[in-house]
């Protein structure tokens, strides 16, 4: 079963319509998709399919491997006999040589692995690209992986490369709407809460959501998946996390670790981490981003209308957050299978989680709540969280999401509760206070929330949205 992913195949629909082949590159967190995507494009096409994956690393594994295992795939898959490679040069001739004017999706997957052992890869890639590979009218070429440093590396930074890549995809969650869709015709018998404490553990990873049975509750669905042993959630983090970054996953891992609990700068990354404030972090951050890990947000000040002076790094990886906050703590308790809980809310601090998940999912799929937000056809400058520390000038704040237009700031709460009453207004109303704006700058207030709303909250008139979360997970 194939869902959502609409406006990627209409985009690379469109790349038929080239009077030469096109080179893709196309990135993103590993379980994302990526593979399930090319190959749909090629099944909706009506295209020959030839997807080659590189061998997973291990040790004493040299390039010879790499090009054996690339020659029983071709071989496999094309039906032909294909002699032993000596060199990758030889290996994307024997590809080109079997694609013999066929309208064609060739995939190239985890073509970090397939280019680990040898530096010439790239410049080969090239040199039969050239030569070969864009003479036919109809084919496209996917380079496609989950390290996505060393695409960038050695491909979108390569100067060999330029001019030929004909789309960059970088493969992000799915749409809200569109996680709904793994419930099947129960999605629309399931209350919101419950597929919203699914999606607040899992974000909009397809992997992830294929696990659902949605015969189950959220509570035995989760319990299945993150708390018995041999659980997909309780163990697939270690093994992408070390498929991605390999030797470095350690002091990654330290990283993500101290993101759990918030959005923090650089410097209080390595205050806390005991790394060196220095460019080698900048790089492992900006390789955290690139995986699809974290986030970056530098933000507007709000009193300035200048960019922040410091940017804030964000746990933007639903799943990755919800594993180092409980399943890693109780690792040993969940291998011996004596983890034992009859609901989720028996776990500590599980309402105070769920609502950062919550916001991470906002945050996410921000595009989607622009139109609820009355923001749809708005020049958005800056949507990020804000805190401002207490200091002479006044007491701080700290606001879910600040949303800036050249002309508005719109201050944003984000609550998951039960019950939502008055109260809400007036920790908002307190937060807008203690928000320092520059002189013609309006500001809006707007809720985001799940959970039952009273209704003298919306009665009242104070926010300008209210924005119910099943008005996007069901629309």
């Amino acid at each position: 079963m194939f869902i959502g992913r609409k406006e990627e195949l209409e985009t690379l629909a469109g790349l038929w319509r080239r009077p030469v082949a096109s080179l893709v590159t196309c990135r993103g967190r590993r379980r994302i998709g990526k593979s399930s995507l090319v190959a749909e494009f090629a099944r909706v096409s009506g295209a020959r399919f030839i997807a080659i994956e590189g061998k997973a690393p291990e040790p004493g594994m040299t390039n010879r491997d790499q090009l054996e295992s690339f020659r029983e795939q071709l071989a496999e898959q094309t039906g032909t006999e294909v002699p032993t490679l000596a060199s990758w040069f030889e290996a994307f001739v024997q590809l080109d040589k079997r694609i013999n004017g066929r309208k064609t999706v060739v995939l190239l997957d985890e073509i970090s692995w397939m280019g680990k052992f040898d530096r010439g890869f790239p410049g080969d890639l090239k040199i039969v690209w050239d030569r070969a590979f864009k003479k036919h009218d109809r084919l496209v070429l996917f380079l496609c992986g989950s390290v996505s440093t060393w695409i960038t590396e050695n491909i979108l930074k390569n100067t060999g490369f330029v001019g030929r890549r004909a789309l960059d995809m970088v493969v992000r969650e799915l749409p809200l709407a569109d996680c709904t869709k793994f419930w099947g015709r129960s999605g629309g018998r399931v209350a919101v809460r419950e597929i919203l404490d699914v999606l607040s553990v899992t974000g909009g990873v397809p992997k992830y959501l294929e696990e659902i049975d949605p015969a189950l509750s959220a509570d035995e669905n989760l319990r299945r998946a993150c708390f018995l042993p041999g659980g997909v959630l309780a163990e697939d983090f270690d093994e992408i996390f070390s498929d991605v970054f390999g030797d470095e996953a350690v002091e990654k891992r330290r990283l993500l670790a101290a993101l759990v609990g918030g959005a923090k700068t650089a410097s209080e990354l390595a205050s806390e981490t005991g790394l060196l404030n220095n460019g080698h972090l900048t790089g492992s951050l900006e390789e955290l981003k690139t995986a699809g890990f974290i986030s970056s947000e530098r933000g507007l000040n709000p009193a300035t209308g200048r960019s922040a002076q410091a940017i804030q790094y964000r746990l933007s990886d639903n799943y990755a957050r919800f594993f180092l906050r409980y399943i890693e703590p109780n690792r040993e308790t969940i291998e011996k299978g004596r983890f034992s809980i009859a609901t989720m809310e028996q776990l500590d601090g599980w309402d105070a989680i769920l609502g950062l998940q919550m916001e991470n999912l906002v945050l996410n799929h921000l595009t989607e709540f622009l139109p609820k937000l009355g923001l749809g056809r708005s020049l958005v400058l800056s949507a990020a969280p804000f805190c401002k520390k207490s200091d002479a000038k006044g007491p701080g704040c700290q606001i879910d999401l600040l949303i800036q237009t050249k002309k508005s700031a719109m201050v944003v709460e984000i609550k998951r509760r039960r019950e939502i009453g008055r109260e809400i207004i007036r920790e908002v109303e307190e937060k807008v206070a203690r928000l320092p704006v520059r002189r013609g700058l309006s500001v809006r207030t707007a809720l985001i929330y799940d959970g039952h709303l009273a209704p003298a909250v919306e009665g009242d008139g104070y926010f300008d949205a209210v924005v119910p979360l099943e008005s996007v997970l069901k629309s």
